[in-house]
């Protein structure tokens, strides 16, 4: 039985036709339940609702395929500017840990509550999230009306570093099988709840801290769920030395020689590769991975406050790695993702044509689609899932409007999002949540970081208070000086 039919009447519209994007002026979408129906210039037929758009553009939602919301939004205003040389600039060993450690599962449950409007905000309308509460974290993606890919993290071991100088891992290989396990029966049920706003996918959770069985145990269990597999690998340059001291081969090559690499694998960063001077190691890592048909999830962001950068976004492109993009870390914004990858690739070739708007977009919207196994998303065209974005053409930061895409990646805010569709349902409006009590979930989110920094200490190896592992940026105002 046909469903309520909304008409889209749009000034700029980024729509899918002939195997890509394309911009159409003056256009109309038309929505039809879950999905489009309609896309083109003109509509003749019924529809019993009009929404005038003629002064946005309207866009695919953006697709993050990389996300902790369980922890990401505690990050802020602590792991930044730190890190200690030895662990080439890398946050994971040190401040990680006392991070994760600190926080109680109230204050977990307050990082998802906080992130389901942020990623709104920040235009991504699906997330692939690898966290520690997947029941939670479906709750609240269904109440918010988030499209979400679940992946309950588990690993055999765990990494931390006991004296500020090495790195050490702590084996426990039947916490990993019973992590596999609890992420098994997670997606068997749950897998499409919420009017399939729900999927799930498998996540070893990094590729050094997973023994050789648990990953073929995983790459089995893919196989027969047919879900997305997702990893962290070559992350880090500690990650990367410790797989060659163990296999005499790079992470890639490892995976690939155990079988675990293909197409619904989804790397999670793989940005200290072979080939490149983190590195500094002879390869080729990135051919392998296109040979392999895996995608990557490229989060800049959270390597780049770090002063980490890929180094050639395009060679991974040129090689036919499908390339996305994920919010990771603080703040969950995929303008922001979209932006810093064209511009630090731009950096890092010293080449102002490489890795253009089109390039980053196409990687946060059919490059994710592509990525989860979906055909239905990522795209505005008759048949995909109604996940809409609507900005407003005429802000202050999108105006002189001539090519869209252009100025979305690089001059777009988040406050430029004004209405959000997800699944055909409209989720926010004139920038607002509809769906959830951003005052409440931000006051909430205040607490628990209050809560955390006060057990710090408790969780360092050097006892160290909040203030001291991540010093204030400027000193505290001394109120018994006299005014000046």
């Amino acid at each position: 039985m046909p469903g309520r039919r909304t008409r889209i009447d749009a000034g700029h519209i980024i729509a899918y036709q002939e195997g890509g994007h394309r911009y159409l002026k003056d256009g109309v979408v038309v929505v039809e339940g879950q999905e489009i129906v309609h896309v083109g210039a003109s509509y003749d037929g019924p529809a019993d609702e009009t929404i005038d758009a003629r002064g946005m553009l309207v866009t695919p939602g953006l697709i993050s395929t990389h996300a902790h919301l369980a922890g990401s939004p505690l990050d802020k205003s602590f792991i930044e500017d730190r890190g200690r040389r030895q662990f080439y600039n890398s946050g994971l060993f040190e401040f990680l840990p006392v991070r994760g450690a600190a926080q109680d599962e109230a204050a977990s449950r307050a990082c998802v509550d906080y992130s389901m409007a942020e990623l709104l905000h920040g235009g991504a309308t699906t997330v692939m999230e690898i966290g520690p509460l997947p029941e939670y974290a479906a709750e609240k993606a269904i109440e918010a009306g988030l499209r979400l890919y679940m992946g309950a993290g588990y690993r055999s071991g765990r990494w931390y570093t006991p004296d500020g100088r090495q790195v050490v891992y702590e084996w426990n290989e039947e916490a990993g099988q019973r992590g596999l396990q609890h992420a098994i029966k997670f997606i068997q049920e749950y897998d499409g709840v919420g009017d399939g706003l729900v999927k799930g996918f498998l996540s070893p959770v990094q590729v050094d801290t997973c023994t050789e069985a648990l990953l073929r145990e995983t790459r089995a269990a893919a196989n027969d769920l047919k879900v997305p597999i997702q990893i962290h690998v070559s992350q880090s340059v500690n990650e990367f030395q410790e797989m060659v001291r163990r296999n005499g081969r790079t992470p890639i090559e490892w995976l690939a020689d155990i079988g675990f690499l293909g197409p619904d694998v989804i790397l999670g960063h793989a940005i200290i590769v072979a080939g490149t001077s983190w590195a500094n190691y002879a390869g080729d890592d990135v051919g392998i991975m296109a040979d392999h048909g895996c995608s990557v999830a490229h989060a800049v962001w959270v390597f780049a406050r770090r002063g980490v950068a890929m180094e050639s976004f395009a060679k991974y492109l040129a090689r036919g790695v499908n390339m996305t993009l994920g919010t990771d870390t603080c703040p969950q914004s995929m303008l922001e993702a979209m932006k810093f990858a064209a511009v630090l690739s731009k950096t890092m070739e010293r080449q102002t044509e490489t890795t253009t708007a089109a390039d980053v977009f196409n990687a946060a919207t059919l490059g994710g689609a592509r990525a989860v196994g979906r055909d239905d998303l990522g795209r505005i065209a008759a048949g995909a899932k109604a996940d809409l974005l609507f900005f407003d053409a005429a802000s202050t930061w999108l105006v002189p409007l001539r090519d869209p895409i252009k100025n979305l990646v690089y001059s777009g805010q988040a406050s430029d999002v004004h209405t959000v569709m997800v699944n055909g349902k409209v989720v926010m409006r004139a920038g607002k949540v509809l769906t959830v009590d951003e005052e409440a979930v931000n006051r909430a989110l205040q607490e628990a970081g209050e809560r955390m920094w006060s057990r710090m200490d408790g969780h360092d190896w050097a006892r160290r208070r909040a203030d001291e592992l991540s010093p204030q940026s400027f000193p505290e105002f001394k109120t018994d000086q006299p005014m000046s």
